[in-house]
């Protein structure tokens, strides 16, 4: 197997429109702000995506991002082992626009909390939720402790099964006339 490619947001920036950018977040995420010209095919959808994007791939480079280079490097693992090159943004989005490189933004979409958000205010509320039910129902303190726990799981491991979990609710969820119009056009 290959190793991961990285481009740093003013290599990506200068060579932009050589790269046929896909970004991975949830739609809700993208439509917040995204790089210009940059396809929608969040990382649960990425199996289904894959003769697009190899058909993609021959035409040009495939440049993968996310917020913070975490699911763009999973993705680029996964199209590596299938080989379908690409490379990652390092440090995502976020680093993106941290150096002023400008994002596009789908008015049209209802922007939803970026996934980092979402968990912290599902974790936050499962271990309050934990803490006042245990007042009264002392075992209810568990649901606190497993939370704390997979936190620490999530932080040693850099994976999020949280994240898993939300990214699977409907207002994270492409709409299929969206994600089919997007793997046409990636399929040429």
């Amino acid at each position: 197997m290959s190793t991961l490619v990285s481009i740093q947001p003013g290599q990506a920036a200068e060579r932009l429109s050589t790269y046929t950018v896909i970004d991975v977040r949830t739609p809700g995420e993208y439509a917040a702000g995204h790089l210009p010209g940059a396809h929608n095919v969040p990382l649960d959808h990425l199996q289904t995506a894959l003769p697009a994007l190899k058909a993609a791939a021959t035409r040009g480079e495939l440049l993968l991002v996310c917020a913070s280079g975490n699911r763009s490097a999973t993705a680029c693992e996964r199209l590596t082992a299938v080989d379908i090159p690409a490379a990652t943004l390092t440090g995502g989005t976020t680093a993106w626009t941290a150096q002023g490189h400008p994002v596009a933004r789908d008015e049209a979409t209802k922007a939803a909390w970026p996934m980092e958000r979402q968990v912290r205010l599902a974790a936050g509320s499962l271990v309050v939720a934990g803490l006042v039910l245990g007042s009264r129902y002392q075992p209810a303190r568990w649901l606190s402790a497993a939370i704390g726990s997979g936190l620490i799981f999530s932080a040693v491991t850099d994976t999020c099964g949280m994240a898993a979990l939300l990214s699977r609710l409907p207002h994270n969820q492409p709409r299929t006339d969206d994600l089919d119009a997007t793997l046409r056009a990636l399929g040429g």
